[in-house]
């Protein structure tokens, strides 16, 4: 048999050679169209859900549209506010990002369900009058119309690299539509001004907090004679009141369903749950300090694992209460449709509670890691004991939050957070060098300052300013959906 000539074969070469390279084309255009689609189809699922469970009951077509916009706004919440809980931790390297959105997703879903179930107000906490809409059916398009401009607005502000409040969002989706639909005097201005209040008091007390507890760290423990000896008498102190955060939080978010339960009494469950943790872990740190140097880089290994737990707690909080934002409007449109009424309070059916669940965690694995990434690292450089003061510093404002009965945010109150171990960083060492040029008689010459520098103003000044837009933006949005939605339908 005659072999075939050689030109043939060059020929041949050639040809596989573009058809490899046209693979390797289409592969790296296709790449980024893969997280939408994927984020398309949950949509479509979740309308195709309600299409199934309404049936033909009248109103099952809006139910559906509301349903699809719902499970858009969970995305969105996964993508953006996620971030606030695992970013630290990430950048602390105590997880990988893979790990981090792995066990965000399961505790997400988890507070989603578990706790995260109650009845919640359809006005968005109680943004509008009473009776303000009185016509369920321009209630419907209010609602449909805040949910999907809140959802637009996270979704620009994640394309941004923006964290901001999902609570500011659709509160302000509420506001527009609100206002659009029953003129100004629909809205609560007193809660809008609470509203306004609390993008200072957040961040603000967010960071003085965790600032507390990282001059409490390197005075008591990184900066001790003997590190270790510190750690072990300490660090049991920091899970305790870790442990006591929490429980008294999630007393409140997830037995008030069953019980009534006072301020007073989570608070005490969160005494008893910190007395527990605290005697478990003085064994613990114990047993994990032996054989450790002297150094600061040890004390690393002592924060990794509370700081995980903590995370992994705060991603739970954080299902509970914010999965209310995407499902919320969602309920009330479906009760307004099923009932043809409107109350002050609905129940949230269990199949919306999954939409919401699951597009958090969807939304978050499929687009979380970008913000992620900025919370955790580009903000100021984090390690495990600046990432523990973080996280404590959120558990403790949320408690002193609701006691004072602030409507605050977690994602300022996280990122305040951050922001405060920074700028504390800054002021420590700016101290130190100006205590030791003092010591050796030079002073120390600006130039030096400014190489001092370890939070980046830039991100400050556009996290500031997506806070500072976000009710106006999703409020103008909201106010223009509507009109187009009812247009639509009259």
């Amino acid at each position: 048999m005659a072999k075939p000539p050689v030109n043939q074969w060059k020929t041949l070469d050639k040809d596989l050679g573009r058809i490899g390279r046209l693979e390797e084309a289409t592969m790296f255009v296709s790449r980024p169209l893969v997280a939408p689609g994927i984020a398309l189809a949950f949509i479509v699922l979740a309308g195709i859900a309600a299409a199934i469970l309404m049936g033909s009951q009248p109103g099952a077509l809006i139910v559906i549209a509301a349903a699809a916009i719902g499970a858009y706004m969970a995305l969105n919440i996964g993508a953006n506010d996620v971030a606030n809980n695992m970013g630290p931790a990430v950048g602390a390297n105590a997880l990988t990002l893979g790990g981090a959105l792995i066990i965000a997703a399961v505790f997400e879903t988890a507070g989603a369900l578990i706790a995260g179930g109650d009845v919640v107000k359809t006005v968005s906490t109680g943004i509008l009058a009473p009776g303000a809409v009185t016509d369920s059916a321009h209630f419907v398009w209010a609602m449909m119309a805040a949910l999907l401009a809140a959802a637009l607005w996270l979704n620009l502000a994640t394309a941004l690299g923006a964290p901001v409040s999902t609570t500011h969002s659709i509160v302000g989706g509420v506001v527009g539509a609100g206002i659009v639909a029953a003129g100004f005097g629909a809205v609560n201005w007193g809660a809008m001004g609470t509203i306004a209040l609390s993008w200072v008091v957040s961040p603000v007390l967010g960071g003085v907090i965790a600032a507390i507890f990282l001059a409490f760290i390197k005075a008591y423990i990184m900066y001790a004679d003997d590190k270790i000896a510190a750690a072990r008498r300490w660090v049991p102190v920091l899970i305790g009141i870790m442990a006591g955060a929490f429980a008294a939080y999630l007393a409140i978010k997830g037995l008030k369903k069953v019980i009534s339960i006072s301020m007073a009494h989570a608070l005490l469950i969160g005494l008893a749950a910190g007395v527990v943790s605290w005697a478990a872990s003085v064994p613990l740190i114990r047993r994990q300090s032996e054989g450790l140097e002297n150094r600061k880089k040890s004390l690393k290994k002592l924060f990794s694992f509370p700081l995980v737990v903590s995370a992994a707690l705060l991603s739970f909080a954080h299902g509970a209460n914010d999965v209310a934002n995407a499902v919320g409007p969602l309920a009330a449109v479906v009760h307004a449709v099923e009932a043809g009424d409107i109350t002050d309070k609905v129940g949230i059916p269990v199949w919306v509670m999954v939409v919401g669940a699951l597009g958090i965690s969807v939304g978050l694995i499929l687009f979380g890691p970008k913000l992620i990434r900025l919370v955790g690292s580009e903000i100021t450089k984090l390690n495990p004991m600046r990432a523990y003061c973080v996280a404590l510093s959120a558990a403790i404002t949320v408690i002193v939050a609701s006691w004072l009965g602030l409507p605050v945010s977690s994602t300022h109150i996280a990122v305040g957070a951050i922001f405060g171990v920074g700028f504390y960083r800054e002021w420590h060492a700016e101290r130190r060098v100006r205590l030791l040029g003092l010591q050796k008689g030079k002073p120390v010459p600006p130039e030096e300052r400014s190489r001092r520098l370890l939070v980046r103003r830039s991100h400050m000044l556009t996290v500031a300013a997506a806070w500072i837009i976000t009710v106006p933006a999703s409020a103008g949005l909201s106010a223009l959906l509507y009109v187009l939605l009812n247009g639509l339908a009259g």
